[in-house]
């Protein structure tokens, strides 16, 4: 027979309808001892709670859906994980949906999961879909976009402050004593990385504008067929500077050595490339917090978190650490226009995505 709240109560020496608070959470509040005493005899009873039930009860499914344009790229897939632990403090569970850079896939599983009576959507917009935050008001769903949404939509976007990213990084490599600092970017400008793009040509620094495709295999391509590999450059993803690192690799370009590199993510696994990467880190974690309060009822965020530069091996400081790192803020002087150079598209690539 399964376990019931009734069970769990009187093993907790409490009534239904506190255990029912803690279990839903809500609709008052639990006094933090009675709390964990409810929690501990559910635990030991193996008491498992009925979310569909739940529902019907309170018109509330405890789901958020989140939708990402790739749950496999390092970069979302920590954006994921710091979401899952920001709504499981908020005591909601949530569906992640795929949308695999696919518009009309990011609309279906939009549909699917307004179907499915999810209690809000955080949605990393995929380039060139059609902006969701119509179909989810008729529905009285709640949504935010977290890193990218639509252009010229004005549903709430949570991002980290790319400007401010960028602008230290630069300043870093002129720290490091290049006078010229080039930077690679994707094949538009749409969304954060034409942010980033903005920013790096606002720092009026001299350079050039490299372009590939999103992955590793495009990057490495493009710097493996360079007749003269920058000595100062800023990726505009992680991807693409691992990528960069392995062109370097296939040309015997020494980094950092011959190239100085930054890239503008911030991944987990970017700190154990070899050299490890300096990145601009995006604030995942408050990004990923601010969301969910928002999607919960608090008023928008104000100012973006600001994101840090973890600085490594890359950019040619000691590794870890640099004590002359937060120092390094360098005067930047005009300069002429930047020249672009585009790789163009070369064919399918198996890790190339667009961000």
């Amino acid at each position: 027979m399964a376990v019931t709240m009734a069970d769990v109560a009187r093993r907790a020496g409490t009534s239904i309808a506190v255990v029912s608070y803690v279990v839903n959470g809500g609709p008052r509040p639990v006094a933090a001892r009675t709390r964990e005493r409810v929690i501990a005899a559910a635990a030991e009873l193996g008491y498992r709670h009925n979310r569909v039930a739940a529902a019907l009860r309170s018109g509330s499914s405890g789901l958020v859906g989140v939708v990402l344009p790739d749950t496999v790229n390092p970069y979302f897939a920590a954006l994921g994980q710091r979401l899952e632990e920001a709504l499981t403090a908020s005591g909601k569970l949530m569906v992640a949906a795929n949308s695999g850079y696919d518009g009309q896939r990011q609309a279906a599983v939009i549909d699917a999961l307004l179907g499915a009576q999810v209690d809000g959507l955080i949605v990393v917009s995929t380039p060139g879909a059609d902006d969701p935050a119509g179909l989810a008001a008729e529905s009285g769903v709640p949504l935010v976009h977290v890193h990218h949404r639509p252009p010229g939509s004005d549903t709430t976007l949570v991002a980290a402050d790319n400007a401010a990213g960028v602008a230290a990084a630069v300043a870093h490599l002129r720290g490091h004593g290049h006078d010229r600092v080039d930077f690679l970017a994707g094949l538009t400008d749409e969304g954060p990385v034409g942010d980033r793009v903005a920013a790096w040509r606002a720092t009026g620094v001299p350079g050039e504008l490299l372009r590939s495709e999103y992955g590793r295999a495009a990057a490495a391509r493009l710097v493996a067929g360079l007749e003269a590999v920058p000595r100062a450059l800023v990726a505009a993803t992680d991807e693409q500077a691992v990528g960069v690192l392995a062109g370097c690799g296939a040309v015997g370009v020494e980094v950092p050595g011959r190239l100085a590199l930054i890239s503008c993510d911030g991944t987990p696994e970017s700190g154990f490339t070899v050299p490890p990467l300096t990145t601009v880190e995006q604030p995942l974690a408050e990004m990923a917090r601010r969301a969910v309060r928002h999607l919960l009822g608090e008023p928008a965020p104000g100012t973006p978190p600001t994101a840090t530069l973890a600085i490594r091996r890359s950019c040619g400081c000691p590794h870890p650490g640099f004590s002359g790192a937060e120092a390094m803020d360098t005067e930047i002087e005009a300069a002429p226009p930047v020249a672009e150079r585009d790789a163009g598209p070369r064919g399918a690539e198996p890790d190339g995505r667009r961000r």
